[in-house]
C-alpha cells in the first residue's frame, strides 16, 4: 500500500494558497476515486495525529496533516509508523518553487533546495529517502512583468498567497492530468 500525503496549513486562510497545493491534490484525487469523505476510525487519535485519512486498501491511503507545514514531519512519523510503512510506499505530495508553473515531477529522494515541511519530514524521520510529488508554482516572473513594482516576490510570502485568477485554470489542469499519471493509475492495480 502507497500512502501519499498532501502538505498544507490547516487554518482556511490557507485554503487557496499555493502553498497548499499538497491539500489540493489529495482532495481531487480522493474526488477522483468517487469514494464518499469519511475519516478513518480513530483519525483524530494521537496515533493519526489529527490527520484527515482516506484508506483505500489495498492499493493506497491518502492523508492531510492537520498540523502547520513546517510540523508536518510529526504528522508523517506518526502515519507512518501506525501503518508500520517501508518508506519507498511513502509519497509527499507538496509545492515547488524549483519547477514551473503547470508542471510536476514524481521522484524519490530528491526535493526542493529550501522547504521547511519536507525538511520536517526528513529530521523526524531521519532520512530524505521517500518519494516526492513535486508540483510546479513558480510563476514569480510572470507576475512581476504584469504588477508596476517589477519586483520579484520573496519565496517564503509568495507561496502564502493565494493562485491568482490566470493560474488557477493552470493548477487545475496541472492536478488532474498528475491523477492521471500512470504512476496513479498503477497505483490501483498494486
Amino acid at each position: 500500500m502507497k500512502l501519499l500525503v498532501g502538505l498544507g496549513n490547516p487554518e482556511a486562510k490557507y485554503f487557496n494558497t499555493r502553498h497548499n497545493i499538497g491539500y489540493k491534490f489529495i482532495d481531487a484525487m480522493n474526488e477522483n476515486l468517487k469514494t464518499k469523505y469519511k475519516r478513518k476510525p480513530g483519525a483524530n487519535s494521537e496515533k493519526f495525529l489529527q490527520s484527515i485519512i482516506w484508506d483505500y486498501s489495498p492499493f493506497a491511503c491518502l492523508a492531510k496533516p492537520l498540523k502547520y507545514m513546517n510540523d508536518s514531519g510529526i504528522s508523517v512519523k506518526k502515519l507512518v509508523d501506525a501503518y508500520k510503512l517501508d518508506l519507498k510506499d511513502l509519497y509527499i505530495v507538496h509545492d515547488d518553487l524549483d519547477i514551473a508553473l503547470g508542471e510536476y515531477k514524481i521522484q524519490f529522494g530528491k526535493g526542493p533546495k529550501v522547504h521547511n515541511g519536507i525538511q520536517s519530514i526528513i529530521d523526524e524521520l531521519g532520512t530524505d529517502q521517500f518519494g516526492r510529488i513535486r508540483i510546479g508554482i513558480e510563476n514569480r516572473q510572470a507576475l512581476s512583468e504584469q504588477s508596476e513594482s517589477k519586483g520579484r516576490i520573496p519565496g517564503d510570502k509568495y507561496v502564502l498567497q493565494d493562485f491568482t485568477a490566470d493560474e488557477k485554470p493552470v493548477i487545475n489542469w496541472t492536478i488532474q492530468k498528475l491523477i492521471h499519471d500512470e504512476f496513479f493509475e498503477s497505483l490501483r492495480y498494486a
